[in-house]
Parts: structure tokens; sequence; C-alpha cells
């Protein structure tokens, strides 16, 4: 494949897609400043460092933080769950939609309803705040199996075509949720290493 720039707030998210693509060409830029500003809404002037770094960077351009998604895609970039929204947009609703920080939920929600159409996601939302500390101490392992164990939870008091694992972080927990269930669990790192792959 050509040349691709990953825009990343935490450096894991660079070791996932070498890992999911080690033959691929990635040029990992990692920004964890840029989440931490972004908790309480993107201002102009982290738009603008986000535009210039979608603008100046090679190839093609992947955001894999879902929060500032919105902002990169505004200035070029592929936004990380753009073909996760898609996959769950061809699989149906009802979806499940799982997130931490609460930064993601708008975006990510918008997102699926733009994949859906015209189409009712039938969209129910599970927050999972609590378990964010985890992710954070690096302790990744704890981390899914804690979303994880709520995702499934919620799985048992509906019925669900799809589960969305909104935040690039969780795809760990994917894993440990198909164990447990027959609903398709997606998550977005492998779906858009995938996109990014098949580009050529």
């Amino acid at each position: 494949m050509s040349k691709a720039t990953l825009l990343h707030t935490a450096a894991v998210h660079a070791a996932t897609f070498d890992a999911l693509a080690p033959e691929a060409d990635f040029d990992h830029q990692v920004r964890p400043d840029w989440l931490e500003r972004a908790q309480g809404g993107i201002d102009i002037s982290l738009r603008r460092e986000i535009t210039e770094a979608v603008q100046s960077a090679d190839g093609t351009v992947l955001c894999s933080c879902t929060t500032i998604g919105e902002a990169a895609e505004d200035a070029g970039a592929i936004r990380i769950d753009w073909p996760m929204m898609q996959e769950a947009a061809r699989l149906g609703g009802p979806v499940l939609m799982a997130y931490c920080l609460d930064s993601t939920a708008e975006p990510s929600a918008a997102l699926l309803h733009r994949a859906f159409g015209d189409q009712d996601p039938q969209l129910a939302c599970l927050q999972l705040g609590r378990h964010w500390p985890l992710f954070e101490a690096g302790d990744s392992g704890g981390f899914a199996q804690a979303i994880a164990a709520d995702v499934l939870q919620a799985l048992e008091g509906g019925t669900f075509d799809c589960v969305v694992l909104a935040q690039a972080s969780m795809a760990g927990a994917a894993e440990y949720v198909r164990a447990g269930t027959n609903v398709p669990v997606l998550a977005s790192p492998d779906l858009a290493a995938a996109y990014l792959l098949a580009q050529g």
C-alpha cells in the first residue's frame, strides 16, 4: 500500500496498527495533549493544529481518536470509526454502542446515523466511563475485561443486531465479548487497518 499517516492521541494505538498491518508503511504521529485539550470542546487553536497536521502529512491520513475525529475529517482525514460504522449499517439495528469518554458519545452517534442514512439504527448507548482509569493506568487487560463484562450484561438485557465499541482503546474487549455472544462485535482498528490496506 502507499504511505499513510496516522494521527493518535495515545501511543498504544500506534502499536495496535503496526501489529494489524506489519507490512504497511505507517507514519505515526502521537499527540496525547490533543485529547486532554479536546475534553471541554475543540477550540479554534486546537482545530488549527489538527488541520495543519492533516494537511502537511504524507499520503492517506487516518485519525484514530474519536473525540477529535470530526475536526480531523473536516481537514481531510479518514476517521478510524467510519469503516466500522459502515459495517454496523450493513448489519443493521438495533445497535448497542459502548463508549467511555463522554466526548466520544455525540460524534460516534452522529457518524453511526450518517452511515445508516435514512434507516434508524435504533441506537442504545452504554456509558462505561468508570473503567477509563484502568486504560489510563496502562492496565489494558483489566480494561478490556471490565468493558466486556458490562457489554455482555447489557446484551442479556436486550436484543441487538451488533455491538459497536466506539473507541479504538476498547478494541481489546472485542474477543472477550465475542466469546460470550453470537452478536457481531465491531471494533474500529482492525476494520480501519483493512480499509487502509485496501487503498493499494
